[in-house]
Formats: structure tokens, sequence, C-alpha cells
């Protein structure tokens, strides 16, 4: 999947221009609003984060509230092609510096999260994430200490990783796996999402023959599969991000005779085929891959989504353009209900965001977010590479679990 053609990438374009003064409008009358959106934009993570940015582009085109012009501030905090949670924290206080933003969509990554939350929290600036999945950016102790004791102001559309690690694990093993080597990025997502699989895999009886850490920007894998291959794993887990490395550790087992071993992931390798993706790195060695997506495949009129997607954009949706489009429908609601209370404030979008109390009607359904902004939709969808794609397999469904 590519992330946009040349009629959606000049579109694009023209937003982030007007985006660099004031925003690109949806209405050109009234006091202006700025939705931000902070996602890692350029080199191998657009792959990943281009369709959420455009899923809530398109929501946010298609929406008007009367009396308010809603404009858009897009950053990129990649650097070098990969999420940089430093440069994440830059962003977030660019735009918490900006009075005319009441709102962000993003991060994409969960260590950027966690270099952003405690800006976005002591400005009071409402954030809605369509991808974050570290459990410990809300729940415990964690979450707790990235507020500082102020109220919650993020929101996520995404499940968590208590969920989708454990959900790749119980697919590995349907699928006869008994026994796993490990790799993950270091990093809080890649190290956490391995943590959970792994925790899961055992409990099922299954053998974790190994485990090593790779750092983001790791581009020799050899040694690493060298050690792998001589335990005879009938399996490999990476947790982290395809910018980390994800695809050239896939190729560095399938040059070193591995290829028939199937490899499994999170939704950090879930990026369809375009430049920069998995698929496109690791190439022909892709086959036998299987990843996760913390979210749900199948929403309500997926048709339909996919026909107005592509309309804009003239290709379809990615892993997470239905998340991204859903976070600014949830942001959108907010700013209508303070609107129709009074003035608009970054308090009023706040209160209004993570109230417990509302259901909001979006493209992946009716959710709501807890005491602590995470969804009531506990869903992970799971894929397989067939024939140079990723390909649905199934849905779990834990909320009902």
């Amino acid at each position: 999947m590519k992330v946009f053609n040349k009629k959606g990438f000049a579109a694009l374009a023209a937003v982030a221009l007007l985006a660099a003064a004031c925003g690109g409008a949806t209405e050109t009358t009234g006091k202006t609003l700025t939705i931000g959106i902070s996602l890692p934009l350029s080199g191998s993570s657009l792959a990943a984060a281009g369709p959420a940015r455009d899923g809530a582009l398109l929501a946010i085109k298609e929406t008007t509230i009367e009396g308010y012009t809603i404009a858009t501030k897009i950053l990129d905090h990649a650097v070098d092609g990969s999420h940089n949670p430093a440069q994440a924290a830059t962003d977030a206080t660019t735009l918490a510096g900006d009075e005319n933003v009441v709102a962000v969509v993003g991060p994409f990554n969960s260590s950027s999260a966690k270099a952003q939350i405690p800006v976005t929290s002591e400005a009071g600036l409402a954030q809605c994430s369509p991808s974050n999945t570290a459990p410990d950016l809300t729940k415990g102790e964690g979450g707790a200490s990235l507020r500082g004791g102020r109220a919650v102001n993020y929101v996520r559309v995404a499940a968590t990783d208590d969920f989708q690690g454990p959900a790749v694990a119980v697919y590995a093993k349907s699928r006869g796996k008994s026994s796993v080597y490990i790799v993950d990025s270091t990093d809080t997502y890649g190290k956490g999402i391995a943590d959970t699989f792994e925790a899961e895999f055992k409990a099922g009886g299954g053998t974790v023959l190994g485990r090593d850490g790779a750092p983001a920007g790791t581009t020799d894998f050899s040694a690493i599969v060298t050690k792998a291959l001589a335990l005879n794993p009938d399996s490999f887990f990476y947790g982290g991000v395809t910018a980390d490395g994800a695809g050239l550790f896939r190729k560095a087992i399938e040059q070193a005779g591995g290829g028939d071993i199937e490899i499994y992931g999170g939704d950090g390798i879930q990026d369809g085929t375009s430049d920069g993706s998995y698929i496109a790195i690791a190439g022909a060695a892709a086959a036998k891959s299987f990843s996760s997506v913390a979210a749900i495949e199948n929403i309500p009129d997926k048709a339909g989504f996919a026909a107005k997607y592509k309309a804009e954009y003239g290709e379809d949706p990615g892993s997470y353009s239905a998340s991204g489009y859903a976070c600014a429908q949830v942001i959108l609601d907010a700013i209508k209900r303070a609107a129709a209370a009074g003035e608009v404030t970054r308090e009023a979008v706040r209160a209004a965001l993570v109230d417990t109390s509302v259901t909001y009607s979006t493209v992946v359904g009716s959710i709501s977010f807890d005491e602590v902004g995470d969804t009531s939709q506990k869903v992970i969808s799971l894929y397989e590479v067939v024939d140079g794609n990723w390909k649905f397999v199934e849905q779990i469904d834990y909320a009902n679990k």
C-alpha cells in the first residue's frame, strides 16, 4: 500500500504549508481552533504513520462546527527515518505553546507518547493516539507518574499490549509453534510487547530458547541470527517497528538459511507494502511473516470507509487509517460539546474528551474511555503475508472474554 498518490501528496502538501503558518482550515468563518497532528512522517516511519494522518485529515475535512474554523498543524517527529522521542517532546512543546491548538492527534509510537504526555498533561492539552499500545502510558504507577497528579488529558483508540502480545502468542501456538527466539528493539513498545508475548507463550507451554535486544537503528543482525538458528527454533518473534530494523532482521534470517521459519510480530511491522515498509524491505523473505494490529479490521462500514478514503487519496486505507479517523472524530465531538456548553477552551475540550459517561459513535464502532483514557474496544486483528501483501486472518475481541 502506498501512503498516497500524486493527488493525495499535492493535497497534503498544501495542508502542510498552511499548517506551518495558521493551519489548513475546513471552514473559513469564526474563531480558529487548531487540531495538532503529531506523528513520525518521514523515512520508513511514514509507511505506518502516514495512513493514520490521512485518516485524521479526512475526518477533519468532512466536519464543520458552526461558528468556528477548524485548522490543522502537522508536525513530523521522525529523525533519520525513525520515530524520535526527544523530537516528539519538542513537538508537544510547540503545540502546547500555540494558543490556538485545542487538541492533538498522536503520537504513533509508545516511546514518543512517554515523552509527550507529561508536556501535554501540564498544558491541559487533549490528546488522542490512534496506535499507542504500551499499557503503562495510562495504567498503574506508570500512567500516574506521566500525569504527575494532573487530570487525564490523553486517550487512545488502540487496544494495549497486555492484549496484543498474548494474542500473537496464542495465534503462534495455534499454528503449532512450540519454540521461539525473541528479538526486541529495547524501547517502550518493542520490549513491552515482547515481554507480554513471552509470558503468554511460556504460559501456553512454549519454550523461549533465547532473547536479544537490538536497539533501533541496528542494521546487522547476522550474529543474533547465527546464535538463534543454532538453537533450532520453530519460530521467531520481533518486538519493534519496521523503522527499528524488523525487515532487515527477517532478511538476515532468510540469508542465513532460515527463510522457512515463521516470524511473528505486533502492529509495528504491519505497515502495508509502500517504500520503507516491512514487506518492501524484507522482499521475498517476508513470506511466512505474521503480525497483529491493535485495532478492529471489520469496522462497521468497511467498504464505505475504504471507498471514500480511496476517493480522497487514490489508495486503500492502511492499518491505522480508520483509527486516525476515529481519533479526529472523538476530538471533534468533544469540541462540539464544548461549543454547545459555552466558550471552547483547552480545558473545556479536555474535560469533554475524557468524560467517561460519553459513548462515541466512530468509524471503528461505538467506543468510550475509562478513567485513565483507555478504550472500551479491545480488539486485536491478526494477519499473514500472502503473495507479497498482508492478508487479514481473524480478529479477537477481548472485551467479550
